[in-house]
């Protein structure tokens, strides 16, 4: 079974209109800041949907992933079975735990 996102959230250098239409046709909204940047004019009609909130939370999925690339074994997959790989992201959840727990 697999799992399609609902949302997905991305900084302002994905404002690109290929990128919303990808979305759009998976059904997938698109909470992408709008860059001021790749418009000379600014576009007139309804705005882009964009929710500040949870773009927010972004940031914590950010400091996840640098925080685990701090594991060497985890960034190229060395592993060749998934659920190896799986138990090295869970020891390595658990370690980032216990460094930020004390």
């Amino acid at each position: 079974m697999q799992v399609h996102p609902s949302i997905s959230s991305a900084d302002a250098a994905y404002d690109a209109q290929m990128i919303r239409q990808y979305n759009r046709k998976r059904r997938i909204k698109s909470n992408i800041p709008t860059n001021p940047r790749s418009r000379i004019h600014p576009k007139r009609g309804r705005p882009r949907w964009f929710d500040p909130t949870l773009y927010k939370e972004r940031g914590a999925i950010e400091r996840f992933f640098s925080w685990i690339e701090a594991f060497k074994k985890i960034v190229p997959r060395y592993e060749r079975y998934e659920h190896s790989f799986l138990g090295l992201i869970h020891l390595a959840c658990a370690i980032m735990i216990w460094r930020v727990m004390g």
